[in-house]
């Protein structure tokens, strides 16, 4: 079907809004936790189940979405995808118990696990190779601004309404979203003769959600405690089963031969390691504003804005000088930054300036503007069209697993740190933030040599 420019740049819209209100929508409940607890009289470990409940289920539904997209139209997909993330949203604003909310943030997740990556597979069938860097900055800009205003949009909501109020904020926009949907969608990705394999679904479910549930509570209980190595222990054995499966089905539900592809290989890695390094470093900033220095949630967030801000505001125009001069020279140039910046932080101390920090911040953002969808993009680009959904959910599934995996190594140093010196004090707690720093530049370091490997656009 021909797409004209104007209904194209209705897709665009529509699409960028739905993820929008998905991220924002993860990011506002980062800070809500104190007074959910203090209504549903739970504590924090409970708590943390609004979070990880979400990351799990996000961790089952992308892997399979390349699935989806080839058995479903565009159209239908993303109405299903709203209608369950607005329903869940509804259910979170007059959730009566911490259960009911709980069940409220499984079918949000089962709507937003499906926007992401459908996002990214219909931009990239919409632009030529050529044009992809630009509308996957502008993408960039979207889900960059979205966590930028998520912590302080919360904090205001909380200090001047109820927790409820950030469900009932999100709510008409992903309303208005589905609208849109309705009238203006258009299918832009063809219809692929695919195999519903439920073996496949099984394994892939265990898979990829026992190394996400296993990882992402490692920091609260340690690496070593058998409620994180059991998980771990079956999402490997689950995950090697699925990948076996995968190569000898005729029509795989996710594509594994998309590594035969050197270029996507790296990229794919490059983008996971930068990812992982931007939540890692946002954690160990939260614990040392708040742990270290006392300061509020809401300080925290303010301290992050400007390099989050920057961070989305940069990534149209790093997209673009990716279609020009392709994505080696800014992988370089980002992650050099990125362990720069990083080094400073192993230096901090009692009395860093929180200006300087968030400086930093800053830094590491334009960093991560210059790497994130430009090498994104990159891996894309050199797949062939028939892999590009496959791609997008391999992508999207490795940067949640090595997020949660890179996160729990962090805070595992930084908690093991503290052990050795068997101490709980803030100078403690400040010591291990910094051994954790030094890992995560360790990381940044092998991203930079990575990223030599990465071909030139003249090739």
């Amino acid at each position: 079907m021909q797409i004209t420019n104007s209904k194209r740049t209705m897709i665009v819209a529509i699409l960028l809004s739905a993820a929008f209100v998905s991220i924002l929508n993860q990011t506002l409940l980062m800070i809500a936790m104190p007074p959910i607890m203090a209504d549903f009289q739970v504590d924090v470990s409970a708590a943390q189940w609004l979070t990880t409940i979400y990351l799990l289920t996000n961790g089952i539904l992308i892997p399979i979405t390349a699935f989806l997209i080839g058995k479903f139209s565009n159209r239908m997909l993303l109405i299903a995808a709203l209608g369950l993330f607005s329903i869940g949203t509804s259910i979170g604003a007059i959730a009566p118990s911490f259960s009911v909310l709980l069940v409220a943030r499984v079918i949000q997740a089962a709507g937003a696990g499906i926007i992401m990556p459908l996002m990214q597979t219909i931009l990239l069938t919409l632009y030529p190779k050529e044009k992809r860097g630009a509308i996957m900055g502008v993408a960039g800009l979207v889900t960059g601004f979205a966590p930028a205003i998520g912590p302080t949009l919360s904090g205001w909501l909380i200090a001047h309404f109820t927790w409820r109020y950030l469900f009932y904020t999100v709510l008409p926009v992903a309303l208005l979203v589905l609208v849109c949907v309705f009238f203006f969608m258009r299918n832009v990705t063809p219809k692929r003769e695919s195999q519903f394999d439920s073996l496949s679904i099984i394994l892939s479910s265990f898979g990829w959600g026992g190394l996400l549930y296993g990882f992402s509570i490692a920091g609260s209980v340690g690496l070593m405690d058998w409620q994180v190595e059991i998980p771990i222990i079956i999402g490997a054995i689950a995950l090697t089963l699925f990948i076996v499966r995968q190569l000898k089905l005729p029509k795989p539900i996710l594509e594994f031969r998309v590594f035969q592809t050197k270029e996507f290989t790296i990229s794919t890695m490059l983008s996971v390691f930068v990812y992982a390094l931007m939540i890692g470093s946002q954690i160990l900033l939260t614990f040392f504003m708040q742990n270290v220095r006392s300061l509020t949630a809401l300080e925290t967030g303010l301290m992050l804005l400007p390099g989050a801000i920057l961070m989305g505001f940069m990534s149209p125009i790093t997209g673009k000088i990716f279609d020009k001069i392709g994505g080696r020279l800014l992988a370089i140039v980002g992650y050099s930054l990125i362990t720069i910046s990083l080094l400073v932080y192993v230096i901090i101390t009692m009395n860093t300036p929180i200006w300087l920090l968030s400086i930093v911040f800053v830094a590491i953002s334009l960093g991560i503007a210059m790497i994130m969808m430009p090498l994104t993009t990159a891996g894309m680009n050199a797949l062939p069209g028939h892999l590009m959904a496959h791609g997008t959910a391999v992508n999207s599934t490795l940067r949640m697993v090595g997020g949660a995996i890179v996160s729990a190594l962090l805070v595992a140093s930084m908690s093991g740190t503290m052990t050795i010196l068997n101490a709980q004090s803030t100078e403690a707690m400040l010591l291990g933030i910094r051994v954790a720093f030094i890992l995560a530049t360790v990381i940044s370091i092998v991203g930079l040599l990575l990223a030599l490997f990465l071909r030139k656009k003249s090739e």
